[in-house]
């Protein structure tokens, strides 16, 4: 009989160690998934930040080919990139951001916004810029673009709702810190960030 029960009683243990390690396998596999979604998503968010910071400087060659003494709007918007470019740069080494470097990005994008919403008042004053087929043809891929970066921006803030609540619901919020997983940051952009740049004349 005291067989039976030491048979049982390891049998028992076996099994409850295999369940609990099939959960642990389980979790840490679905914070993994999820965190790389989150990567990914980064990522596209980075793609579609730099194809805007990539057009600022053709936009800003057209635009100089008719207003010439606006040299201070087009410094303004060549700083605000450059600053801007610096900060991508650095967030795309890594593979996820702290609320600083989140920040970060999000106040240097927010002078990007401001700045070329300067540039597009600016066209405003310049009836032959505005029909310039060049002109034109930048600011459709730079409107698109801006909608690029809202799609990329609402997928990145899925991606890191999903993996937050994996690691605030049971039994993730036991096992997350154990394996080192921290809450990411949303991407949220500033009031004046909010919507794109209205690149139509």
């Amino acid at each position: 009989m005291k067989t039976h029960v030491g048979i049982f009683a390891t049998v028992f243990v076996l099994v409850v160690v295999a369940v609990v390690s099939a959960v642990v396998i389980f979790v840490y596999n679905g914070l993994v998934t999820s965190e790389k979604t989150v990567e990914e998503a980064k990522a596209q968010i980075e793609t579609v930040l730099q194809r805007r910071l990539d057009l600022i400087p053709n936009l800003i060659e057209t635009v100089k080919a008719y207003a010439t003494h606006e040299k201070e709007t087009l410094l303004k918007i060549t700083q605000a990139r450059a600053r801007a470019l610096g900060v991508l740069e650095g967030v795309a080494k890594k593979g996820s951001l702290s609320k600083a470097e989140m920040l970060q990005l999000q106040a240097t994008q927010g002078e990007v916004t401001a700045a070329m919403r300067s540039l597009f008042a600016l066209v405003e004053s310049y009836p032959e810029l505005k029909a310039s087929a060049n002109f034109m043809a930048l600011q459709d891929q730079f409107e698109g673009t801006e909608n690029r970066i809202a799609a990329a921006r609402q997928r990145y803030n899925l991606a890191v709702r999903y993996y937050n609540v994996k690691i605030e619901k049971f039994p993730g919020v036991f096992l997350a810190p154990m394996f080192g997983y921290e809450e990411k940051v949303f991407f949220e952009a500033k009031k004046e960030a909010a919507e794109p740049v209205k690149a139509k004349f």
